[in-house]
């Protein structure tokens, strides 16, 4: 009679887990199917007395207090062979009575012995194939939503920025890899006022992009009907309370900017306090508020400011200030208000920002987390789009006064950010015209200027800016250099004398405006007690001979 027996194989692991595999062994060959499923707790008796075992194991005398055992026996088992893989226990061969009703000879449990100890390598094998397969679709999964959220955030940020006569406005929006909910936007409001909004939902993937989208949708219902922005708030929050899931609330600062006034009135839940730069330094705006969406009949505390001539508003989310070097060490507000004090344009801090932040975390970095800026310029209407200046320089011959503004902008006290001052303004002023040799000279002597604003003027400290404003009149370019040293006399340019030098009856000091003066058809120096500005003054055409480069 050929011996016919009932295999289930128990694949066993640290957690709770219920599966059985029954290999039936005939004269036609072995057939697999599923069998009785034994749920085996990690902390039950029978775990460790499997392990120390050593072989079959008689379930009907086996004296243990054991759930598994019960659960075994209920099952109609007779017969436990442990297979150990390591000294762990991975899985069980389990056996009820047999056809002819015989008890398990030693025969038997020896050949099912030698049979588990041949098993237990490939079942652990097997068992490390499924785990890699459910991490494969695990991530694949991740992924997938990991698309899906960055799809829906970038459906509801701005396709453009409002343009506002006399301000600039720049935005900056770079996702992790795991997506939060950080969103930003602009509403245009009744009276050509705007409202801005900057915010970040906690968690990430696509509840939390779910969660931004609704945010963003009540919002904007919200201010339409609304005029105060801590109302709008506390409408938002009402609505957000009974449905937003668990462990889950959203940072917000939304404020009214009157572009005729400079006016902005304000309100935050929560979020990071926007800075504004002056020209004397960085303040913040702050105003109490508790999240959105933690706990109904919140109240969020209104304030105002105004943005004067040249100021800039920063909005962020904490992507930037969070942001760790590899040392550990976060990048935290004092390196982004200094990344502010250097920079007075919108394009200029958010470059600014960005520059520093890529020189604090080095290369190799992993973002952890969004990173949102929303920056805010007023101009008082001095500036406009370049293709605009170009048109109303026909109308500007015999105009008094500087002109037209170029650029304006500031970099910090960094040796090497002559070039930069170069590279940005070498382009413009090559399309107004200006002659090739011309722009050589121009080039030369603005770059002697920056450096001498850096390494005399602001003694090399990074966080003192050297302002650079550039404009024209048609006919001339005039290019200012504003450093912070107006404490100390400039020394009057003079001309280089090799000799008195070798000598040691003349150092060199002095010798770059000497060479800046030669360069430029007319230099002024002026200070106020605290800034030195050399301001260089071009002729877009003239006699190639007039200068000679010295």
């Amino acid at each position: 009679m050929t011996m016919r027996q009932r295999l289930i194989a128990l694949p066993f692991g640290r957690r709770r887990r219920k599966s059985g595999v029954v290999v039936e062994a005939t004269g036609a060959g072995p057939r697999v199917e599923e069998g009785p499923q034994i749920d085996i707790a990690p902390n039950d008796p029978i775990v460790a007395y499997f392990e120390r075992a050593g072989g079959a194991v008689d379930i009907e005398t086996l004296d243990l207090d054991s759930p598994a055992r019960r659960a075994l026996l209920d099952a109609g088992m007779k017969l436990v062979v442990p297979l150990i893989s390591q000294g762990e226990l991975i899985g069980l061969l389990n056996l009820g009575p047999r056809l002819s009703e015989q008890a398990y000879s030693s025969e038997d449990r020896k050949l099912l012995e030698n049979l588990a100890a041949q098993a237990a390598p490939a079942v652990k094998v097997a068992q490390l194939v499924r785990q890699q397969e459910a991490e494969a679709r695990r991530r694949e999964r991740v992924e997938q939503e990991l698309r899906v959220a960055q799809l829906i955030q970038q459906q509801f940020l701005p396709k453009e920025l409002p343009e506002l006569a006399g301000w600039q406005v720049s935005a900056y929006y770079r996702p992790a890899r795991e997506v939060g909910g950080d969103f930003y936007d602009f509403i245009e409001l009744p009276g050509g006022k705007v409202g801005i909004v900057i915010g970040d939902v906690t968690d990430k993937g696509v509840p939390a992009a779910l969660v931004m989208a609704t945010t963003r949708a009540i919002l904007r219902g919200a201010a339409s009907r609304l005029d105060s922005p801590g109302e709008v708030l506390g409408r938002v929050n009402e609505l957000l309370v009974p449905d937003i899931p668990p462990q889950m609330f959203v940072t917000c600062l939304y404020g009214i900017l009157d572009p005729a006034t400079g006016r902005f009135v304000y309100a935050n839940a929560g979020h990071n306090v926007p800075y504004v730069a002056h020209r004397d330094g960085v303040v913040e705006l702050r105003a109490r508020g508790m999240p959105l969406g933690l706990m109904p009949g919140m109240s969020y505390e209104e304030k105002e400011a105004e943005l004067g001539s040249d100021d800039v508003m920063l909005l962020y989310s904490d992507g930037i200030d969070e942001a760790h070097d590899p040392d550990g060490e976060m990048f935290g507000f004092p390196r982004l208000m200094g990344a502010m004090r250097t920079a007075h344009a919108t394009d200029a801090v958010i470059d600014n920002l960005l520059g520093e932040l890529a020189r604090f975390t080095g290369r190799g970095w992993e973002q952890e987390d969004d990173i949102t800026l929303v920056a805010v310029r007023r101009t008082s209407g001095r500036e406009s789009t370049f293709a605009q200046q170009i048109t109303d320089m026909s109308e500007m011959e015999g105009a008094a006064g500087d002109g037209t503004v170029i650029d304006e902008f500031s970099v910090p006290s960094e040796t090497g950010n002559e070039r930069t001052v170069i590279e940005r303004l070498a382009d413009p002023i090559a399309r107004l015209g200006i002659e090739p040799s011309r722009l050589e000279r121009l080039k030369t002597a603005v770059a002697e200027a920056v450096m001498n604003a850096i390494e005399h003027g602001n003694k090399q400290r990074q966080d003192v800016p050297v302002d650079v404003r550039a404009t024209t009149d048609g006919e001339h370019i005039r290019i200012s250099i504003t450093d912070r040293g107006g404490g100390s006399e400039l020394p009057d340019p003079e001309t280089p004398d090799l000799e008195a030098k070798l000598a040691g009856a003349q150092t060199p000091r002095g010798w770059g405006l000497f060479l800046i003066k030669n360069m430029a058809d007319e230099m002024s120096v002026s200070t106020d007690g605290k800034h030195h500005t050399v301001t260089l003054t071009f002729a877009l055409k003239g006699a190639a001979d007039e200068h000679t480069a010295v």
